[in-house]
């Protein structure tokens, strides 16, 4: 009987660990697929950001008025964002994207899109 009960311990303690274990994957992975970058003082902060594909970026402004967040390449375009409002992108292709503010142009930024599997793109 008490082999027995030693037993169920064991097992209900291993599922317990891989349930932490696989929780604590999911939440990282989660966190590896999103950035943020601020606009605050007429500057995207940070000004270059390097993520993985597949990473949603998004931006907000903390700016008193409007700004843009527009690819050089054409990639993505917002429109213009007011206060605490936010732009989002999703990254699916290794690669260096530069962007600007079509209404500040000084404003620029940087998104560096490396492969999933941790490689950049050449």
């Amino acid at each position: 009987m008490r082999a027995s009960l030693r037993n169920v311990l064991t097992a209900e303690l291993l599922g317990a660990l891989t349930a932490l274990v696989l929780s604590a994957a999911l939440l990282t992975a989660r966190a590896q697929s999103a950035a943020a970058v601020g606009i605050d003082n007429f500057t995207f902060n940070p000004e270059r950001i390097t993520v993985k594909a597949g990473t949603t970026v998004t931006w907000t402004n903390k700016d008193d008025i409007p700004h843009t967040v527009v690819a050089s390449g054409r990639a993505f375009r917002s429109k213009a964002l007011d206060t605490d409002d936010s732009y989002s992108f999703t990254f699916t292709t290794p690669g260096t994207y530069e962007y600007f503010c079509s209404l500040h142009p000084h404003m620029v930024g940087t998104v560096v899109v490396e492969s999933a599997g941790g490689g950049r793109a050449h």
